[in-house]
C-alpha cells in the first residue's frame, strides 16, 4: 500500500481553508432498543435472594484456609466470575496474609501441581499490588535460563504461567521468557487438550485475564467454570443470580442515557457524526461496571459521546477557519462564545457545556475542583485535536515523537481518566486529581495504548495522520515494520501500567483500576480492527453479551 503523507491525504490543488472532508459511516446498529429497558427493576424479592446467597458465599471464603490452594482457587473464582468487588475486604485480608508469611515463595511442596500454584499465587499477588519476586519461577529453568521443556506436558501450568507473566513490568526477562514459552507452547499443543482446557487456552491466547474486561470475562468464565466439576454450587449460583441483577441495573441506565441522547437529535442535526451511544456506554461499562458507579457512568458516558462527536467535527467535516473557532471557544469555556460559531458547531458546543454544568450541579460542597480538572482536560483534548488539524491542512507530516507529543493528548485518555473519577464520590481527593491532570506513568501509558492500537486499526482506511504513517515515512519502513515497532511500545506500556499497580502506589486502587480498566476497553475494541467505528462486528456480539443477554440460572 502507497504511504500517505498528510501531502497525499488532501487533494493539492483545493483551497485547504475551505475544504470540508466527508466520511460515511453505518448507522447506529441499536437505534432505540435500549428505550425498551427504561421501567426495568430488581424486586425486592431478588435483592432478599442476592444477600442471602452473598452471606453463603462470605461464610465460605473466610472459612477456607489462607495458605490453601483451595484459598487461592476460590479468590481466582470470585474474581473471574466478577463478583470480586462484594467481597473486596476479605480478599484484601486474605491476600495480605498469604504475602506476609512468605507463602508466594512457592516452598510447600504438598499442593500438587507446583507451577500451577506458584504462578497462580504470583499473579492474585501482584493484582492486588504486592510485589512477589519473579525468581520464584527460577526452579522451572535450566541452567540456560530457559524453561523446562518437561513442562509442555503441563498444560494447566504452563496456562497458570501465561496468565502470570501478563502481570510483568520492565526488566523482569523471567516473565518476558515465560511468555514467549508459553504461548508458543500452548498453540501447538491445544489441539491435543480436552475440550474444557482448550478452551480455557483459546480464550487465554485471545484475551489474557490482565487485557481482559471484568464484566465480558465473567461472561465466558461462568460457563467454564460451571463445566468444572470441582465448582463451587453456591459460588455460581451467586455468580448468576449478581450478574443478571447488575444487567438489569445498566440496561435501565442505558434507557436513561438513551432518552437524553435521543431529545439531542444528533443523529439528524449532525448526520456526518457517528452515532455509537451504546458503544460509548459499553466503554464506560468497562471503566466501572460496580453498582456504586452508577453517576459516575452516567457523567462519563454523555462525555464521550461528545468527545466523539467532536473528534469527528475535527477529523471529517469542519474547515480549518470554524475549527479555529471552535477551539477558541472551548478555551472561553463561556455560553457567550457560542454565538460566533456556525449554527452545527453550536449544537454540540451547547450540549457540551450543559453537560459539566450538570456534574457542576451534582457536585456536594468544596467539590467544585472535580469539574475544573475535567473541564481543564477537555481544553487540552480539544487543542490537540486542532494541532492535528493543522497538520493536515498544512501538509505537514511529524516526526512520531512530535506526533505522538500531541496524540497522546488525543486519544482522549487523560479527559477520560479526569472525567472518570468525577462521580465516584468520596473515594477520590482533590490530590487525585492533581495527580491525573500531572500526566502520570499509567495514564500516559493507557493513552500510548489508545493512540497505537487505534491508529493500526484503522491504517489504510482513515483519512488523517496517524502513528503508523509518521513511522513509515520517518524510519523509510514498511508497514509490517511500522506494526512490529508500535505492537512493542503497546507492550511496553501494558508494563507501565503494571508497575504503577506495584506498591507503593502513588493514588489508591480504585483510581489506578480506572486506568488500567480504560486500557482494557481498548484491547476489545481495536485488537480486531476499529471496533467502535466499525461497530458491526464483534463488538456488537460483546455488547450483546454483557448488555442484552442474561445468563441461564
Amino acid at each position: 500500500m502507497k504511504i500517505q503523507s498528510a501531502d497525499t491525504i488532501l487533494n493539492e490543488n483545493v483551497n485547504m481553508e475551505d475544504v470540508r472532508r466527508s466520511v460515511t459511516y453505518h448507522p447506529s446498529i441499536w437505534e432505540d432498543h435500549f428505550l425498551e429497558y427504561a421501567s426495568e427493576e430488581i424486586s425486592e424479592s431478588e435483592k432478599t435472594e442476592l444477600l442471602r446467597q452473598k452471606e453463603e458465599v462470605r461464610r465460605l471464603l473466610t472459612t477456607t484456609e489462607d495458605n490453601s490452594l483451595l484459598k487461592l482457587e476460590l479468590i481466582n473464582a470470585i474474581q473471574r466470575l466478577g463478583i470480586c468487588y462484594h467481597f473486596e475486604n476479605e480478599i484484601k485480608t486474605s491476600l495480605k496474609g498469604i504475602h506476609d508469611v512468605g507463602a508466594y515463595m512457592g516452598c510447600n511442596k504438598n499442593e500438587g501441581d507446583e507451577l500451577y500454584v506458584v504462578a497462580l499465587r504470583f499473579r492474585l499477588l501482584r493484582q492486588q499490588g504486592y510485589n512477589p519476586s519473579p525468581d520464584v519461577f527460577r526452579k522451572f529453568m535450566d541452567h540456560e535460563g530457559k524453561f523446562d521443556e518437561s513442562l509442555v506436558d503441563d498444560a494447566r501450568g504452563m496456562l497458570s504461567l501465561y496468565e502470570a507473566a501478563h502481570l510483568g513490568v520492565h526488566g523482569e526477562e523471567i516473565l518476558d521468557v515465560a511468555l514467549e514459552f508459553c504461548s508458543s507452547y500452548l498453540k501447538s499443543i491445544v489441539v491435543k487438550m480436552s475440550n474444557s482446557l482448550a478452551t480455557q487456552v483459546s480464550e487465554a491466547m485471545k484475551n489474557p485475564i490482565r487485557k481482559t474486561l471484568t464484566r465480558l470475562g465473567a461472561t465466558r468464565f461462568l460457563s467454564m467454570y460451571e463445566e468444572d466439576e470441582s465448582h463451587d454450587e453456591t459460588l455460581l449460583k451467586f455468580a448468576k443470580l449478581d450478574f443478571n441483577l447488575l444487567q438489569k441495573l445498566h440496561q435501565k441506565e442505558l434507557s436513561d442515557i438513551t432518552r437524553w441522547w435521543k431529545a439531542l437529535d444528533f443523529k439528524n442535526k449532525l448526520p456526518f457524526a457517528r452515532d455509537r451511544l451504546v458503544e460509548c456506554y459499553f466503554w464506560t461499562l468497562g471503566i466501572y461496571f460496580e453498582p456504586q458507579y452508577q453517576l459516575a457512568r452516567k457523567i462519563l458516558s454523555k462525555i464521550i459521546i461528545l468527545a466523539s462527536t467532536i473528534d469527528d467535527i475535527y477529523d471529517v467535516y469542519g474547515t480549518l477557519h470554524e475549527l479555529q473557532l471552535f477551539t477558541d471557544a472551548i478555551q472561553r469555556w463561556d455560553i457567550s462564545a457560542m454565538e460566533q460559531l456556525p449554527p452545527y458547531m453550536k449544537i454540540c458546543y451547547k450540549a457540551l457545556l450543559d453537560v459539566y454544568v450538570e456534574m457542576e450541579e451534582l457536585e456536594e460542597e468544596g467539590e467544585s475542583y472535580r469539574q475544573y480538572h475535567a473541564r481543564e482536560e477537555m481544553k487540552k483534548l480539544v487543542s490537540a485535536y486542532y494541532e492535528e488539524a493543522e497538520w493536515l491542512y498544512n501538509k505537514h507530516t511529524p516526526t512520531t515523537e512530535e506526533y505522538m507529543k500531541v496524540a497522546i493528548t488525543s486519544s482522549g485518555y487523560g479527559m477520560v481518566a479526569a472525567t472518570s473519577l468525577v462521580g465516584m464520590g468520596h473515594l477520590v481527593t482533590r490530590d487525585d486529581f492533581h495527580w491525573v491532570s500531572c500526566e502520570p506513568l499509567s495514564v500516559t501509558a493507557s493513552s500510548v495504548i489508545a493512540r497505537l492500537m487505534d491508529d493500526m486499526a484503522g491504517y489504510g482506511f482513515e483519512k488523517k495522520l496517524s502513528a503508523v504513517e509518521c513511522y513509515m515515512i520517518e524510519h523509510n519502513a514498511s508497514k509490517d515494520e511500522a506494526f512490529g515497532d508500535l505492537q512493542k511500545q503497546v507492550s511496553d506500556a501494558w508494563k507501565d501500567i503494571n508497575q504503577e499497580c506495584l506498591r507503593p502506589m502513588a493514588v489508591s486502587m480504585p483510581i489506578l483500576m480506572r486506568v488500567l480498566n480504560a486500557a482494557r476497553v481498548i484491547h476489545h475494541l481495536y485488537k480486531d480492527g476499529d471496533g467502535y467505528t466499525n461497530s458491526n462486528t464483534e463488538v456488537k456480539e460483546l455488547i450483546k453479551a454483557v448488555l442484552i443477554e442474561p445468563v441461564a440460572i
